[in-house]
């Protein structure tokens, strides 16, 4: 599909500016909606308004320590997989047990992070609920 002749931006404007105003408009533009500088700067001097982000700080505190766990949660299912995988192959009893030993190590760890989920899961609710 074309664009209308008039919403193709054909036209370059330069604009000099020294290092610390070009952080302050990268500053800026950082906190609002827009994607990259030229499109912030382009509302700006066409004095359209500009979306500010509202950032929850204990919503983002939160995403990090569940990305933070969902990587552990990964790694120890990955580790779990190759450990099933392995018992599926073995033939020799020693070997088996051993691998039984570290499945066990697995699970509690397992165990130990989903517990710790919860227990963040709840005290953030508790705090959410106090505002």
């Amino acid at each position: 599909m074309k664009k209308n002749e008039n919403e193709v931006r054909k036209i370059m404007l330069k604009v000099r500016m020294n290092e610390s105003e070009l952080q302050q408009v990268k500053k800026h533009q950082q906190k609002s909606t827009e994607k990259n500088i030229s499109a912030y700067v382009r509302e700006v001097a066409m004095q359209k308004p500009v979306l500010i982000n509202y950032r929850n700080q204990s919503a983002d505190d939160f995403l990090k320590d569940m990305l933070a766990l969902k990587k552990d949660l990964n790694g120890i299912g990955n580790n779990f997989n190759q450990v099933v995988h392995k018992l599926h192959i073995l033939d020799k009893i020693p070997e088996f047990r051993a691998w039984v030993s570290h499945y066990d190590g697995l699970h509690q760890s397992l165990v130990s992070k989903v517990d710790e989920i919860k227990l963040r899961m709840n005290q953030l609710y508790e705090e959410w609920l106090q505002k």
